[in-house]
């Protein structure tokens, strides 16, 4: 067991590996004891990165972070024993790091897409809170009768998703709106055109 986790063939998989466990097991620890190892590593994410629209989820950010680990890990691991299904030996780790990263990124926006769809947005318990804010439309369309996903920023700045409908007329992806009632479920919204002085481009 040592020897293959010391194997230099599978070394950078097996680190990768190994941090994966450890971050879990330290926060799993740490919320018993009210420190979060993910707290700290939050304040070395970019902010451009921060913002970027791939990291616009209803999920915690760390979660991406642990998928890229495990993904690069598995995707390095698949790469090695094909190789060595072929050439009954190893190849070095060098080879094979670019192609597990690619592979890794792109399950892990996969995991990610998936997950943010089976998760439930958010709603403000106090939805009057809501209501005169600007939001964005970040997931499909909406109109009469069929609501689709907004993301709206409180008075206190958190970010909250919500299911937003129109009184008439549709409310296009990307769009700006301004919530104006709450309607059981959802709010009823009003397009925000890009003449308007309320429209905020950087919204």
């Amino acid at each position: 067991m040592a020897a293959l986790l010391l194997n230099y063939y599978l070394m950078p998989f097996n680190v990768s590996l190994l941090a994966l466990v450890l971050l879990s097991m330290a926060e799993t620890i740490g919320m018993q004891f009210g420190f979060r190892p993910s707290d700290l590593l939050k304040r070395f994410i970019p902010v451009w990165i921060s913002n970027s629209p791939l990291f616009d989820v209803k999920f915690s950010k760390v979660l991406i972070f642990v998928f890229l680990l495990m993904n690069f890990s598995f995707a390095g691991y698949f790469l090695q024993f094909v190789y060595f299904a072929n050439q009954q030996q190893l190849i070095s780790p060098f080879y094979i790091i670019l192609p597990a990263l690619i592979i890794a990124i792109f399950f892990t926006m996969f995991m990610i897409h998936c997950l943010d769809q089976v998760i439930k947005p958010k709603l403000n318990q106090k939805n009057t809170s809501l209501l005169g804010r600007l939001a964005t439309i970040s997931s499909g369309s909406a109109r009469p009768g069929f609501s689709a996903q907004a993301r709206v920023r409180d008075e206190f700045g958190q970010l909250h998703y919500v299911q937003v409908e129109p009184e008439f007329g549709e409310l296009e992806f990307q769009s700006q709106v301004i919530l104006i009632r709450f309607k059981k479920s959802h709010y009823m919204a009003k397009k925000i055109s890009e003449s308007n002085r309320l429209f905020n481009p950087e919204l």
